[in-house]
Order: structure tokens, then sequence, then C-alpha cells
């Protein structure tokens, strides 16, 4: 009697277990990432802006193993007081003797780190203001309102030269100068944004379920003007570099480090623009004027990514 052999059972696999809330966040960001880089490659002026931004980062990251921290040093100056360009000195020397192709680079490093802070302390003030005015209605936000439209309609520069003034001349006050005068702009434009937001039906059903004003403000409003504060910052940045620039032209900067704005204060100085030597003042002006218009470039095309509606052509 022969018995008829029983199929092996089939290896079954357990089902995969569900992503957690954590890796479902992970997801969606990278998925959001995708689909921005995806959106600004459309802008080539956005795509020059941003080589532009790389190179000029690459160039004062790597700028103390290309030119070394004694560029700046007037007792080991290796020229003579401004020599024109040559093969030795590319763009020539200052009046010290130092080369000016190391100073440049060298001062990459300063002005874009005081853009960039200066840029996202404006910004964060901005965007504070500007949220709790429009969450908070009544006497507060008239009040934040009416402080933001004074500091609207005082001068900028004006301003940031008094704060440069009375403090001690310092990379920090610059710092401090540029974000505490330029914020205005940001909470107008966060303010609208946060009252557009509170109007939407899902806000008033968070607040049915218990939600109190941080849950509100951080879980719901952030988000949705998060963009908007991206956007805004990148085109705040170039502002700061010339902020920066002006400061340091005017002899209110740090006068220990090497920056863009303090080149072209030391070329005004030395009687540069009378005696007609170009090469102490057209560098770092082109490069301030480079840096800026690239910084907005990328925000333009930012905001045209973030914001379909504004129709900014590429």
């Amino acid at each position: 009697m022969t018995t008829e052999a029983t199929p092996p059972a089939a290896e079954t696999t357990p089902p995969a277990a569900p992503a957690g809330p954590r890796a479902l966040a992970r997801q969606r960001r990278r998925r959001s990432a995708v689909r921005f880089w995806a959106r600004y490659r459309t802008h080539r002026a956005g795509l020059v802006g941003l080589a532009a931004l790389g190179l000029f980062a690459l160039v004062a990251l790597t700028a103390p193993l290309t030119v070394g921290s004694d560029v700046s040093s007037v007792t080991d100056a290796p020229g003579g007081p401004l020599e024109s360009p040559s093969t030795q000195f590319p763009l020539g020397t200052d009046q010290f003797g130092r080369n000016l192709l190391g100073l440049v680079i060298w001062g990459a490093r300063v002005s874009l780190l005081v853009g960039l802070l200066a840029a996202v302390l404006s910004v964060a003030i901005g965007a504070v203001v500007g949220i709790t005015a429009g969450h908070f209605r009544g006497a507060y936000g008239t009040v934040l309102m009416r402080i933001t439209d004074w500091f609207l309609v005082m001068p900028t520069l004006v301003l940031a030269i008094a704060l440069a003034t009375v403090m001690s001349r310092s990379l920090g006050t610059v710092i401090l100068a540029i974000g505490v005068t330029t914020w205005p702009t940001t909470a107008r434009l966060v303010r609208a944004q946060t009252l557009a937001v509170e109007s939407r039906p899902y806000i008033e059903r968070a607040r049915a379920l218990g939600g109190g004003h941080w849950h509100v403000m951080s879980r719901h409003v952030l988000p949705n003007v998060m963009p908007l504060v991206l956007a805004q910052t990148t085109l705040m940045v170039s502002s700061s570099i010339l902020a920066e620039a002006t400061l340091a032209f005017l002899g209110l900067g740090d006068p220990t480090v090497v920056s863009w704005g303090g080149l072209l204060q030391d070329a005004r100085e030395a009687g540069a623009v009378s005696a007609g030597d170009w090469w102490y003042l057209v560098p770092p002006g082109i490069a301030i004027a480079v840096v800026a218009m690239a910084f907005t470039l990328c925000g333009r095309a930012v905001e045209s990514v973030l914001n379909p509606r504004l129709g900014v052509a590429g």
C-alpha cells in the first residue's frame, strides 16, 4: 500500500510591520525634497545663482588652505604698496603691499558669515513677531504692528549705523545691528500669511479639540508659513551682505577682520578713487554684487517653487 507524500507546506513570510509615524514623516520629507529639487531645476536663473553660491562657499571654506591665515598680515606683506596687477599679484596689492586676491578670498568668509547670520536673525525676529501678532489679535497684535510700522518708516541704514556706533566694533555688533533693523518686512508678510492660515476650518477644529495657543502656532501655523520664511531668508541674505559692506565702508565694522566692505573702506582711505587704482576697488565690489545677485536669483527661484501662483519665470 503506497501512501502519497504530502507536499511541504509553503513558506509564508510574515507581513511587514507598518511604518511608524517617524518613518512616515521621514518619507514625506524625502518626497518633498525630491519634488522641490525637480521643480527648482526648471529655473535656469536659480541654477546659475546656486552654482555661483556653491563656488563662493567652496572658496570661503578652503581659504585657510589656499591663501593661509597670514594673508592679512601687514608686517609680512609680500609686495609693495599699491602695485598694479601682475603675474605675481593677479589683482595687485593694497596700500600695505598685501596680495589683494588673497584678501578678497579671505574676505568671503566674513561677508558670507555675517550675511547668513544677520539674515537668519532678521527672519527669526520677523517670523516670531508676525506669527504672534496674527494669532493674538486685539491690543497685543495692534501694539506689535505699530512697533513694526515705526521700524518700517525709519531708515534701516540710519538705525544700523546708530546701533553700530554705540556698541563695540565687532562682528557680533554688525550682525545684531543688521538683524534688529531689517525684520519688519518679514513680520508683515508672515502676519498676513498667519491670518490666512488661521481662517481655515481645521484651525477651528484644532481649537475645538482642546488645542492651545502654542499647539496651534507650532503645529499648524508655523509649518504653513515656513515656505514663506525660507524664501524670505534667501532674499534677505543679499540685503544683509550689502548692509555689512556699507557699515564696513563707513568704518563701523570690525577693524581686526578682513571683509569685502572693509577692503572698500581701506581703498577709500588710501585715495584709490582719486589715484585711479581701480584694482583696489573693483574686485571686492564685483564680489559683493555677484553674491548679492546669486542670492537674489536663488531666492526668486525658491519663492516660485514654493508658491507657483506667483508666476516667477525661471
